[in-house]
């Protein structure tokens, strides 16, 4: 699960990158200002994200447990959710896949109280 966890990290940072300079040299001028700080917002959220999974996969080098787990499947789905609606919303125009960001917004607040419940209770391995 730490290798999946970091690959899939280091993946979605190259993708946050990515937009992010999508956004700031394809889609500048072409958006209007709202859609492009949505976009904007889609590429902040999950770069932050990527590096916390990063970092939850260190993690489970130390406290290896169910919840620290769930927390990485919650940071990605919540970065595929959160990112990919405010992507989809902000490059199609339709609005609906504004109501898909809030539930993206939970599984990422999810995957962060899981991070801390699963480093509070768990025990350190080799130890």
């Amino acid at each position: 699960m730490q290798r999946l966890f970091f690959v899939l990290g280091a993946l979605s940072g190259a993708l946050g990158v990515a937009a992010s300079a999508f956004g700031a040299h394809a889609l500048k001028g072409r958006l209007a200002p709202e859609l492009l700080t949505a976009f904007e917002i889609g590429a902040r959220q999950q770069l932050v994200h990527a590096a916390a999974l990063l970092a939850l996969a260190l993690a489970l080098s130390r406290w290896s447990n169910a919840a620290l787990v769930a927390a990485g499947w919650c940071l990605l789905a919540g970065m595929l959710l959160f990112s990919g609606s405010l992507y989809a919303l902000t490059l199609s125009g339709v609005r609906a896949f504004g109501l898909v960001t809030p539930f993206g917004g939970l599984a990422l607040i999810a995957g962060w109280l899981l991070a801390a419940w699963g480093a509070w209770s768990g025990e350190r391995r080799g130890a």
